[in-house]
């Protein structure tokens, strides 16, 4: 017999909940005894949806965008404007939110864009940013490294990568965080078409080798409205996901047994880390919505029509009936999506959180979280998995000691790995 975990009478599992962000993966391990594969949720009060947590589920679903597409306008027709997941989850003209031939245009406009990044030269600015941030708490002994470290690195990446400038990046950053936290989302996403939209304006009169640049040239010949919806997945897939990733995999380097002087010792790589990380924590925790234009019935059951499907990427990841207990070198993962929706992006966000944990690492070897681990605070939030902060301390290193290191390691390094 079968059922809908949409329609049940029971109650949905509240993902929005500081509990859940306190022991997602119990959440989950529950989930499954409760539920099997699709789960009944809410995003929000009252915005009902189902989460996916089987990985071969997922997969199915985001390999079929027929039955599973992603555009939200039917959904969002009942959903009211102050809902502080809507502007997450409402339909923009981009690729992340378009299904058919329209996604196919801002596809390719954004693969270009992507795909264009001089890699070698982002190594560059990675370094450039990276060391400076570390110079201005070094000599501290302590620091908060998502304040204080993974945070501005990412947003001054992104808005390098993007042709940003720092005052308009600081309001894109105002607007990105309020529409993740879900605190006055819809004020935060006006802030954030503002400042891109200023962006664009900029970089018709100022173009130069960067993302925005680009997409103003391609030949789907975007308008101004197109080219700040397409920036809007660029800053929020680009910003808020590697900073998490960046903070998850330093805890995951202090903490876990596995990389317990591992990486620090050389046997392991950051990238080892980066991997385990994008299994069992990743950044962007539940997220690839689909919304089905008629009730289809999946795993033995029923999921409704213009009703939110959502992949929980972490949970399929770490699935029982498939998961790998060795993550390392392992990338057989749903961080980054799949499918006609996966992120065009996986090299330079790979480089981005690498370069920035080997930068730190390499400057302050003796790093180590402040509190215990349970102490740590993780953001409630449907879609990410994020810490509040990340509070360690390290013997106090001065600028001039840090630059010869820096110095040292680039004249004996091999080279990038992939």
């Amino acid at each position: 017999m079968t059922s809908s975990p949409i329609n049940t009478g029971g109650p949905r599992v509240a993902l929005y909940s500081p509990a859940f962000a306190a022991d997602p993966h119990g959440f989950y391990q529950r989930m499954r005894e409760s539920y099997g594969s699709l789960v009944p949720v809410e995003l929000a009060p009252e915005v009902p949806a189902t989460l996916v947590i089987g990985y071969r589920t997922a997969a199915r679903i985001l390999h079929d965008p027929a039955r599973f597409p992603a555009d939200p306008r039917a959904w969002q027709q009942n959903i009211p404007a102050d809902c502080p997941v809507r502007p997450m989850l409402e339909w923009r003209p981009n690729a992340i939110r378009s299904t058919g031939v329209e996604h196919l245009r801002y596809r390719q406009a954004n693969v270009a864009a992507i795909t264009a990044v001089d890699l070698h030269g982002l190594h560059d600015v990675v370094e450039d940013i990276a060391i400076p941030l570390i110079h201005t708490f070094s000599g501290n002994g302590s620091a908060d490294l998502l304040k204080q470290y993974a945070t501005p690195l990412a947003f001054q990446v992104i808005n390098a990568m993007l042709g940003c400038t720092p005052e308009i990046g600081q309001r894109v950053a105002a607007g990105i965080i309020a529409m993740f936290e879900g605190n006055d989302a819809a004020r935060g996403n006006g802030i954030l078409i503002e400042a891109l939209a200023e962006l664009v304006a900029h970089k018709h009169a100022e173009p130069g080798a960067d993302i925005t640049t680009r997409l103003l040239r391609h030949p789907a010949a975007l308008d101004d409205r197109e080219i700040v919806e397409q920036l809007v997945p660029l800053y929020g897939a680009g910003v808020e996901p590697t900073v998490n990733l960046i903070a998850n995999a330093l805890l995951a380097v202090l903490i876990d047994e596995t990389f317990a002087g591992g990486v620090l010792g050389g046997s392991l790589s950051t990238r080892d880390a980066l991997d385990k990380v994008l299994f069992t924590d990743p950044p962007i925790a539940n997220f690839c919505m689909t919304y089905p234009r008629q009730p289809i019935l999946i795993d033995e059951m029923w999921l409704p029509a213009h009703q939110p499907v959502v992949i929980s990427i972490s949970a399929c990841n770490t699935d029982p009936t498939v998961g790998a207990t060795d993550h390392s070198g392992n990338r057989a993962h749903l961080a980054w999506g799949a499918g006609p929706h996966a992120c065009p992006a996986q090299q330079a966000a790979y480089l981005i959180a690498q370069d920035g944990l080997d930068q730190l690492l390499d400057a302050l070897p003796e790093i180590q979280l402040a509190i215990a681990p349970d102490a740590l605070t993780w953001r409630p939030g449907p879609f990410h998995r994020a810490l509040a902060a990340l509070p360690v301390t390290f013997p106090p290193a001065r600028p001039f000691e840090l630059r010869q290191l820096s110095e040292a390691d680039a004249r004996s390094s091999p080279g990038a790995s992939d």
